[in-house]
C-alpha cells in the first residue's frame, strides 16, 4: 500500500507565482476518492468530485506553478494511479506525472473530458462536452522538438528484430507465381532482386497486383490471365512506367527511383524517405563493400516499427510530451466526415458492403489510401478493405473466374476470412478509436502488426467520425 509523506517526487521547476490550472481526473468510480501530490509534499489529502452526470467519474481542479508533478488517487482507503495516463516509479511506488507548461491564460487536462449533458461550471472554469483542451503552439513545438532529437539520434539498425525471415522476388519470376508466393507468405510487399545487376532494384507490393487485375478487367488490355503464366515481375514493371508514367518537360518518361536505405540512416531520415515517397516500407540493405556490390537484405522498416520505437522511450517519460495526453478531437490530425452541407479539404472515402470490388480497388488507388471503412447504411462501421486484402484473391484463383465488377466487397472479405480465422471485425485487422482517446493510446494501437489506419468511431453507435493513418500521426509529430 502507498502511504504519503513528505520530500521526494516534487520536480517543480517553475516561478512558483504564476499558477496554471490543472484539472485532474479519477474515471473508475469509488465512493470517497482523494488527490494527493508531490505539489503538496504529498500531506494534503483533497477530497474529488463526482462529475456531473458521470457518478463514476470524480475530478478537482488545482492551481499549480509550471514544472513537472506528481500525483496518485485515494480510492476508499487504497491508493491507485491511472493506467491511462503517463505514470513513472519512485519512491512513493507508481505514480502518475503531469507536465504544467508556463502558458498562462490555458488549463492543463490530465484526462480527457467525457461526454455529459449541458456545460458544467467548476472553480470557476468553465467545462463543455467537445471543448477539449488546446495544446498550445509553445507546448507543441517542445513537444515535437522532443521527438525529432530522438529520431535523429537513434538509427533503424534498432528496428532489426532479433530474428526473422524477409521475402524477396527475382525480377524474372513470372507475376502470376509472385502473387501465389506473397499469398501463402501472408505479406503484402517484397523487394526485388535484379540477378544480372546483382542488386535490389525495387519493391512488389499489394497496389502492383491492384493495378494488374484492373488491367485485366479492361477491354482491349495487351495482359491476359494466360500471360501472367509467362509475364515476369520486369516487364510489368516496365508496363506499370509506361501506364503510370511521370511526364517531365520535355516528354519522356522515368521511372520512380528505388527507395531504400541503411542500418545507420537515423529513423528520422527513413521516416521522412516513407512520407516523402508515399511508400509503406523502406528495404534496409547493408553492403560490406565500398560499390555496394554483395548487398544484404536485413528488414522492411516501415512507421509502425518506428512509432513503436517512440512509444517504448516515452513510455514512462510521457509528461515530457503533453501532445501525448491530448485527446485527438483537440488537435489537428486526420480526415475527418465533415457536417452536412459542409465540405472537406481531404477526400473522406467509405463504401457499402454490396459495393463492386472494382469500385474498391479503383478508390484505393484514385484516394492513394492504404484502406477504406465499409459501412452499413447507418454509417456504422461493418468492416475494412485495405490493399494487402488482395492478395487473398489468389485463393483458387479468384482472380481468373470472376470479373471484379461481378464481385462484392462482402464476398472479397469472405475469402479471406475462410483462409484465415482471424481476418474478420473481431481480428486485429480492424482497429478502431474515439474522439475522445488521448494520441498516446491512438499511436500504442498503430503499432499493432498490418494496423496502418485507425478508424474513429462514435462510441455507442459506430458510426464513422474520421480516420486517422500513421502518415497522419508522423506528420503532426514531425511538422510536415
Amino acid at each position: 500500500m502507498f502511504r504519503p509523506g513528505p520530500g521526494s517526487g516534487h520536480e517543480n521547476s517553475g516561478v512558483v507565482g504564476t499558477l496554471i490550472p490543472v484539472r485532474f481526473m479519477w474515471p473508475h468510480g469509488g465512493t470517497r476518492v482523494l488527490l494527493s501530490g508531490s505539489f503538496s509534499g504529498w500531506l494534503e489529502h483533497m477530497p474529488m468530485s463526482p462529475l456531473e452526470g458521470c457518478p463514476n467519474v470524480f475530478q478537482i481542479i488545482c492551481r499549480l506553478p509550471p514544472g513537472s508533478h506528481q500525483y496518485k488517487f485515494c480510492v476508499d482507503g487504497e491508493w491507485h494511479h491511472v493506467e491511462e495516463q503517463p505514470y513513472v516509479s519512485g519512491n512513493y511506488g507508481v505514480v502518475n506525472t503531469v507536465l504544467v507548461p508556463a502558458e498562462p491564460n490555458t488549463m492543463v487536462f490530465t484526462a480527457s473530458i467525457p461526454e455529459i449533458p449541458g456545460n458544467m461550471e467548476v472553480d470557476d472554469v468553465i467545462l463543455r462536452p467537445d471543448a477539449a483542451a488546446q495544446i498550445s503552439e509553445a507546448v507543441l513545438g517542445v513537444s515535437r522538438q522532443r521527438i525529432s532529437v530522438f529520431l535523429s539520434t537513434h538509427t533503424v539498425y534498432e528496428l532489426l528484430p532479433e530474428s526473422g525471415k524477409v521475402i524477396s522476388l527475382d525480377v524474372n519470376l513470372p507475376v502470376k507465381q509472385a502473387f501465389h508466393i506473397l499469398y501463402e507468405q501472408g505479406v503484402p510487399v517484397a523487394p526485388l532482386w535484379d540477378f544480372c545487376r546483382g542488386q535490389f532494384v525495387g519493391v512488389l507490393t499489394a497496389l502492383d497486383f491492384i493495378l494488374i487485375l484492373r488491367e485485366l478487367g479492361t477491354n482491349g488490355s495487351n495482359l491476359t490471365e494466360e500471360e501472367l503464366e509467362t509475364h515476369t515481375i520486369a516487364a510489368w514493371k516496365e508496363g506499370k512506367t509506361v501506364l503510370n508514367r511521370q511526364i517531365e518537360g520535355n516528354g519522356f518518361t522515368h521511372p520512380k527511383p528505388f527507395v531504400h536505405a541503411g542500418p545507420y540512416d537515423s529513423m528520422k531520415e527513413v521516416a521522412l524517405k516513407i512520407l516523402q515517397n508515399k511508400v509503406a516500407t523502406v528495404p534496409i540493405i547493408n553492403s560490406a563493400s565500398p560499390d555496394g556490390s554483395f548487398p544484404q537484405l536485413l528488414h522492411l522498416a516501415s512507421l509502425s516499427g518506428i512509432l513503436k520505437c517512440i512509444c517504448r522511450h516515452f513510455k514512462y517519460s510521457s509528461s515530457s510530451l503533453p501532445i501525448l495526453q491530448q485527446p485527438i478531437s483537440s488537435i489537428r490530425l486526420g480526415t475527418w466526415v465533415p457536417p452536412i452541407g459542409q465540405s472537406n479539404g481531404r477526400p473522406f472515402a467509405m463504401l457499402r458492403p454490396n459495393a463492386s470490388l472494382g469500385s474498391a480497388l479503383s478508390l484505393l488507388v484514385q484516394a492513394e489510401v492504404s484502406s477504406i471503412p465499409i459501412v452499413d447504411d447507418n454509417d456504422s462501421l461493418v468492416d475494412i478493405y485495405s490493399r494487402s486484402d488482395i492478395t487473398a484473391l489468389a485463393k483458387d484463383r479468384v482472380y481468373a473466374q470472376r470479373q471484379l465488377e461481378e464481385m462484392s466487397i462482402h464476398q472479397a472479405l469472405q475469402l479471406g476470412q475462410d483462409a484465415n480465422p482471424s481476418y474478420g471485425f473481431n481480428g486485429q485487422r480492424c482497429q478502431m478509436c474515439l474522439r475522445s482517446d488521448p494520441l498516446h493510446k491512438v499511436m500504442e494501437r498503430l503499432t499493432n502488426p498490418g494496423v496502418r489506419r485507425l478508424i474513429i468511431v462514435e462510441a455507442g453507435s459506430k458510426r464513422v467520425e474520421g480516420i486517422i493513418s500513421l502518415s497522419d500521426v508522423f506528420r503532426f509529430l514531425l511538422g510536415v
